[in-house]
Formats: C-alpha cells, structure tokens, sequence
C-alpha cells in the first residue's frame, strides 16, 4: 500500500504537466492556431508595407530630390516598423506645395509695394513723392504750385495746400485805341485826316 502511494504521489504531477503539455501541443497544431497566425503575419506585413508606402508619398510631398525620396523608402522597408519614425525625425517641416505658396505669397507682397512705391518713368529711379525733378536723370515730375511753390500732380485742378487753381484763366486782352489810331496814322502819314473820323465814329457809337 506505501509503494502505491507512493507511486501515486510521484507519478500524479507528471500526469498533470504532461497533460497541460499535451492540450499546449494540441492548440498549436490545430487549424484555428495556424489560421490566427497566418492573419496575423498577413497583417503585420501589411502594415509594415502600408508604412514603407506612407514614408513615399509623404517624401513626395515634401522633397524635390528623387535620390532623398528613394533613400527614404528604403529606410522605410529595410528598418520594419522603426523607419517610419526615424523617417519623421528628419523630414522637412514643411511640402512643396506649402514653400510654393509662401513664395507665391511674398512675390505679390514685393509686386504690391513695389506698385505703391513712386519712381521716375524714365529711369525707373526711386523719388519721393514731394520731387519736382528726378535727382538721377532730371526728369519733370510734377509742377509748382504758382502761388506756394508745393508739388502738385497732373490730375489736381487746386493746390491742396494753398487753394489756389491750377488752371490758368485766360488774360482779356483789352484793344488800347490810341495806339491803334497812332498807327493808323503814322501808316497813312496824314493824321488829321483819319484821327477826326475815327473820333466821330466813336461818339455815335457811345450816343
């Protein structure tokens, strides 16, 4: 009976170890086990390939160097899972398209002060806007006033300044009849003659 027991006790825990063992063995040869495992692979390659791909595109977009865009890639598929990361530590900050806008945005910029700006239409020099002459090529750029001497522009039809009008008014040129009856007379050389009937013509004129 000891020897049974003994037996027993000995040989129980090896039954128990060999039994789990056994169930172990079992779940790794069935079909499900080898089913999870093949997804799961499939799924790591998978994913492995998608981030190789991300690593191309985004590479794309962002630098204009086909040698820098394959080096990536390949960093993206020889370092599984970690190329990625090492990929984004290194990457421009910014795409293409992003520096081509900002480029396209300063050049408007330049182009809008550049309008704004006043410069000589001949040689093309920069003034200011109180220049009555270019100091490079002494070109005409805008008129004195006549009465406060400012600076006017071509459209202005009154100093700002001063009030005064820029169109000049035509001068009323008033006939002097002395001396067109003292030519008249020294062209005939008889001045009694012509002065009286002149002299008369001008009284009916004012009766």
């Amino acid at each position: 009976m000891a020897g049974r027991a003994s037996g027993f006790s000995v040989t129980g825990p090896t039954l128990i170890a060999a039994s789990a063992f056994g169930s172990v063995h079992g779940l790794f040869d069935s079909t499900a086990f080898d089913v999870a495992r093949n997804l799961v692979l499939f799924l790591a390659v998978v994913f492995w390939l998608g981030l190789a791909f991300w690593v191309y595109r985004d590479a794309r977009r962002r630098v204009d160097d086909s040698w820098l865009i394959g080096t990536a890639t390949l960093l993206g598929l020889a370092v599984p899972y970690i190329g990625a990361p090492i990929y984004m530590l290194f990457r421009p900050p910014e795409t293409l398209d992003d520096v081509r806008a900002r480029e396209i945005e300063i050049q408007a910029l330049e182009q809008r002060l550049g309008q704004h700006a006043p410069h000589c239409p001949v040689c093309r020099a920069g003034v200011e806007a109180s220049f009555l002459v270019c100091p490079v090529c002494t070109t005409q750029l805008k008129q004195p006033c006549v009465r406060c001497s400012a600076p006017l522009e071509p459209s202005w039809q009154v100093c700002p300044y001063c009030a005064t009008s820029v169109i000049e008014e035509p001068e009323l040129v008033t006939p002097d009849l002395d001396a067109a009856l003292t030519a008249e007379v020294a062209v005939n050389g008889n001045g009694k003659a012509h002065v009286r009937p002149a002299r008369a013509r001008k009284t009916r004129q004012s009766a």
